[in-house]
């Protein structure tokens, strides 16, 4: 089977992927912006380096998923499911983290200047001050 992962606003087809599912795919350094991944399942998917810039992410299941180093930003993670998610060095710069469950997600040294929306962090969530 093939999923094909489209542009949100035009529909151009961005990558193929030959999976049944995207569970545990590997998509990292995969130019991904701009995306249409909305309640996408990417539950322990490799995104690391992956370029989700401005990507539609809302309701997406990214549970343990491994985001390091990617770049999300102005990417709409709203309502998204990222606990247990590894975003160390993240760019998430402008993204929406409105409603977003960042429960025990790895935020060290990620980027969340002018990230927009109340965040729900639970216990276990790891984050370091980052001082300019």
């Amino acid at each position: 089977m093939t999923i094909e992962i489209k542009h949100k606003t035009t529909g151009e087809v961005l990558l193929k992927v030959e999976a049944e599912t995207l569970i545990g795919a590997d998509l990292s350094c995969a130019d991904l912006s701009c995306a249409d991944l909305s309640c996408a399942d990417l539950r322990g998917a490799d995104l690391s380096c992956a370029d989700l810039s401005c990507a539609d992410l809302r309701g997406a299941d990214l549970r343990g998923a491994d985001l390091g180093d990617a770049d999300l930003r102005g990417a709409d993670l709203s309502c998204a499911d990222l606990g247990d998610a590894d975003l160390r060095g993240a760019d998430l710069r402008g993204a929406d983290l409105s409603c977003a469950d960042l429960g025990d997600a790895d935020l060290r040294g990620a980027d969340l200047r002018g990230a927009k929306g109340k965040f729900i962090f639970n216990w276990g969530v790891k984050l370091e001050v980052v001082k300019e």
